[in-house]
């Protein structure tokens, strides 16, 4: 799509705004509504060139009801976390974390591209956490590469292999004690109903 695709009209029994009500609850999201429309963020992110909304035609899409629209945009999935968006919103909009809470939402929808590495890595990140308390980055990578692409491992054993002589990748599990690991299980479950 080009950066110059507009979401077609709808009509208002159309519009979801349970979307921009879920962002302004998300911390870092209440200010949508401060949004300027100014295209800061857009003018400064790096990769707006590739997107299909810029940040602020998001923020402006959320706030007007536009969910699947914006869950189904590629957008959200470029956003690089490299902040500048934020620094130089002169309404203090925190738009990086308003990203993030957009990922959570399109995960927890279901919707998101297929073999893409961003929502694999969160799910499976969130899933090695509730087990075991802790992750481990071998394991985690290993799980995103089977899931997304599966070949990219055949050339990739052999930096495999040197790490693991070396004492670099440890390929066992440590977890939390009993007590404190079944917290964090029951934290990590709390917050995950709520989103």
């Amino acid at each position: 799509m080009s950066p110059s695709f507009q979401p077609s009209v709808k009509y208002q029994k159309q519009l979801k705004r349970d979307l921009a009500a879920e962002i302004l609850a998300t911390p870092g999201g209440e200010k949508i509504y401060s949004c300027l429309q100014c295209g800061t963020c857009g003018g400064s992110c790096p990769l707006s060139g590739y997107m299909d909304f810029t940040p602020r035609q998001l923020i402006g899409m959320v706030r007007e009801g536009f969910k699947q629209e914006v869950i189904e945009s590629f957008s959200i999935w470029l956003c690089a976390s490299c902040y500048e968006c934020t620094v130089r919103c002169p309404a203090g909009i925190h738009v990086t974390d308003v990203m993030y809470a957009l990922k959570r939402v399109a995960i927890r929808e279901g919707i998101y591209p297929r073999r893409f590495p961003v929502p694999v890595l969160a799910k499976e990140f969130m899933r090695m956490l509730k087990s075991t308390g802790r992750t481990n980055e071998f394991w985690l990578a290993f799980k995103m590469l089977v899931k997304t692409t599966p070949l990219k491992l055949l050339t990739m054993w052999p930096l495999g292999l040197q790490m693991l002589r070396r004492g670099r990748l440890c390929l066992t599990f440590n977890r939390i004690p009993k007590p404190a690991g079944e917290s964090l299980r029951q934290m990590l479950e709390s917050v995950g109903e709520r989103q």
